[in-house]
């Protein structure tokens, strides 16, 4: 079975509810409960593979603090491969604080904390050396790993012969393709979601947005198509497919669908699944992530998540 090592941002998620209304200055409002939560697309995709029975590694930073501290112990209960974070003594680790209310809307504070110094020289080569693909997930909130870096990155993963995949996050600074065009010849599979795939291509139909990336350079281009599914086209192909998404009656929680939608269909890479089965495997991951609570909580074992096709 391959390894997959899981490349970008770690957050410590500090999750606030109910919040029924701000108190004033000096003033004290009561809420249900306060709870810490690793978070961080690299992070939520590395725990992910383990639980669905696949060998990472995360590579990554995190500064010297407690929130550090409780960011790599839950990836060690994961027992992720840790060689490959780096600790900060001056910059503290990223984090968000959720304020959640009774209908389950959500609002944040956030600092990017050592997400934004991670750069490409505090890499161990030699644990990308122990993997046969890399997953770089959370481009455009990555300042200094951001565009050329990351494309020295992937060029050197695919001077060793590793499988490349890249997923991005939303640009506030609204930078997209000037950060991402320059990585597209060394991505095999660039897995973005519909809106950031609009906003990078300049493009509506996923067919459009998908040339675009092809003629850039990018190999297999996916797109997450949220309650429509996924789609897919495949190098050497004219167009793509869409692959239906499995259905759930009563979501509880859509956090990190699309993020559990990559896991899946890494998992099934590392299992030798074709790509089509790959793509269903991801449909069945992410619909299982929105089943409970939380971006990871849903994750099952590889077997039972197949067995979950039969009750969706």
């Amino acid at each position: 079975m391959k390894k997959v090592a899981c490349v970008g941002i770690l957050v410590a998620d500090v999750i606030v509810e109910q919040v029924e209304s701000f108190p004033e200055k000096g003033k004290l409002e009561n809420v249900n409960s306060i709870t810490v939560h690793n978070g961080g697309n690299a992070m939520k995709a590395s725990v992910n593979l383990k639980k669905l029975g696949v060998s990472s590694c995360l590579i990554g930073m995190v500064g010297e603090d407690m929130f550090g501290d409780f960011l790599i112990k839950r990836l060690e209960e994961e027992n992720v491969d840790t060689r490959g974070v780096r600790k900060n003594e001056t910059v503290q680790t990223s984090a968000s604080v959720l304020m959640i209310d009774k209908t389950g809307e959500r609002s944040y504070f956030h600092t990017t904390g050592t997400n934004a110094v991670f750069s490409e020289k505090d890499i161990d080569y030699s644990v990308i050396d122990g993997c046969d693909a890399v997953f770089v997930t959370g481009t455009f909130l990555m300042d200094r790993f951001d565009g050329e870096e990351t494309m020295a990155f992937l060029k050197k993963c695919k001077e060793k012969g590793k499988t490349t995949f890249l997923d991005v996050c939303y640009d506030a600074k609204g930078k997209w393709g000037e950060k991402l065009d320059m990585s597209m010849p060394y991505i095999d599979y660039l897995m973005p979601s519909i809106d950031e795939a609009k906003e990078i291509a300049k493009k509506e139909d996923p067919d459009e947005i998908s040339s675009v990336f092809i003629e850039k350079g990018a190999k297999n281009v996916i797109i997450k198509l949220g309650s429509k599914g996924s789609y897919l086209r495949k190098e050497g192909e004219e167009k793509g497919k869409v692959f239906p998404p499995f259905y759930v009656k009563n979501p509880v929680d859509t956090t990190g669908a699309g993020d559990s939608f990559c896991s899946g269909f890494l998992a099934a890479f590392a299992h030798g699944e074709s790509i089509e089965e790959c793509m269903e495997f991801g449909n069945l991951t992410g619909a299982c992530c929105v089943m409970e609570k939380g971006a990871t909580t849903g994750i099952k074992s590889y077997e039972e998540t197949r067995r979950m096709k039969k009750c969706l």
